[in-house]
């Protein structure tokens, strides 16, 4: 007991981090995701290429890789992590696990679409709506309602590659739990326990969620 009151505070300031971690690269790849599947199903040749080579070139790279380049080469091309080194790497982390999920995201979203009915699409043309307003206010609102549930697991997958960020000079969770272990060898099991229990406070109640709004999209049916 006295070694996890020890690392109480470090694992406190681990578990803010991830949770911080997870909301803003959550939301930031969440829009960018949508906007990359809006690209997908564009009208312009241009805008599908690049989205069909930007979701394949980053969903096909480890995250590590990722979280390397945003670390050690952005820097090197002029990127200034600022007067605080801690702050500015958080960000760079912040933005590898936002452009990392972000086409995970897009892929989601764009099973959604395709599971609308074409004809939906065709009666709001035929009374002249555009792409913009056919996609937002008749496809869009459709499609979210399948799409949560692998949204929800996608943000799941990125709780847990938060960890990957604690090599760069992020101090969230698992990043934490290096240092406890090195600071109590002879207690190593009880701090990766003590580490899975936090995670799973995050994962948990994000799958309950899922399965919550499920159910009532499968009665709202």
């Amino acid at each position: 007991m006295d070694s996890l009151i020890d690392v109480m505070p470090l694992y406190l300031e681990g578990f803010g981090l991830t949770i911080l971690l997870l909301v803003v690269s959550g939301l930031g790849a969440f829009i960018l995701g949508v906007i990359i599947a809006a690209m997908r199903i564009s009208p312009l040749p241009s805008l599908r290429v690049f989205a069909v080579v930007y979701t394949e070139a980053l969903r096909n790279v480890p995250l590590l890789l990722v979280l390397f380049f945003c670390a050690f080469v952005l820097p090197i091309l002029g990127v200034s992590v600022g007067p605080d080194p801690k702050v500015g790497y958080l960000l760079l982390a912040i933005l590898g696990l936002t452009l990392y999920t972000s086409p995970f995201v897009a892929e989601a979203v764009r099973s959604g679409i395709n599971g609308v009915p074409i004809g939906q699409a065709e009666a709001a043309r035929s009374i002249g709506m555009g792409f913009g307003a056919t996609l937002t206010l008749v496809i869009l609102p459709q499609a979210g309602r399948m799409v949560v549930p692998p949204l929800i697991n996608v943000f799941i997958a990125l709780t847990k590659n938060t960890s990957v960020a604690g090599i760069f000079f992020v101090n969230e969770l698992f990043s934490g739990v290096q240092r406890a272990t090195r600071d109590h060898g002879d207690k190593v099991l009880l701090m990766l326990l003590f580490a899975a229990a936090l995670y799973l406070l995050i994962t948990i109640p994000l799958g309950q969620i899922a399965g919550y709004i499920e159910k009532k999209v499968r009665v709202l049916r």
